[in-house]
């Protein structure tokens, strides 16, 4: 893909889960061109863009071993040191991709923002794949990633005047449950606790 689309950066993406299967970052400034490729190319002709979903990664503190030579009581020695790193959080969309021309895949394609806050603007990238178009809506809905290029984003679970997203690993979920109309256990505990708290809704 490197040849076909200058200037690109990709980064595979290792997985430690069982089935190992890996996947390829791509820079969001030529995610539209990488798309194009993927669906394009003659050996790939990925037509059919099966899933794509919202991933949050929250700042983390990252330990990575090193070897490093030490002297120790008057004798060089190879040492294992432990390094931390902060890496700050970001937002990504990963979109699942096969063809039925072909009949191969998945490759997995990841966009990865910025951050979780302001820079959390990706491509939209339905005009490639049409049926990414209400699964990007529903990761804007939840997630709060903004698919730029996106032709009708809007919220398409919640309701317009919500503010949070209710997928991220950082969402406090409200106690006011007065809507439930039949709460019980947990629901009905809290919706008691709330009724307590004399906070008007």
């Amino acid at each position: 893909m490197e040849a076909n689309v200058p200037g690109i950066a990709l980064e595979i993406i290792a997985n430690d889960s069982l089935s190992g299967q890996k996947s390829l970052l791509v820079d969001n400034a030529h995610a539209m061109a990488a798309a194009m490729f993927l669906r394009d190319d003659s050996q790939l002709r990925l037509d059919y863009l099966s899933n794509v979903t919202g991933v949050d990664w929250l700042d983390a503190v990252l330990k990575e071993k090193i070897k490093v030579k030490k002297t120790v009581e008057g004798v060089e020695k190879e040492v294992e040191e432990t390094l931390e790193k902060k890496r700050p959080g970001y937002l990504e969309a990963v979109y699942h991709l096969y063809s039925m021309e072909l009949k191969h895949g998945p490759v997995i394609i990841r966009l990865r923002t910025g951050d979780r806050a302001v820079k959390n603007h990706l491509p939209s990238l339905m005009p490639v794949w049409r049926s990414a178009d209400f699964q990007e809506r529903e990761i804007f809905d939840l997630y709060g990633i903004i698919f730029d290029g996106h032709p009708d984003l809007r919220r398409i679970l919640m309701w317009d005047g919500y503010v949070d997203h209710p997928m991220r690993k950082d969402y406090v979920e409200p106690d006011d449950y007065e809507y439930e109309p039949t709460a019980h256990d947990d629901v009905l505990e809290k919706a008691k606790q709330h009724a307590a708290s004399g906070v008007k809704p």
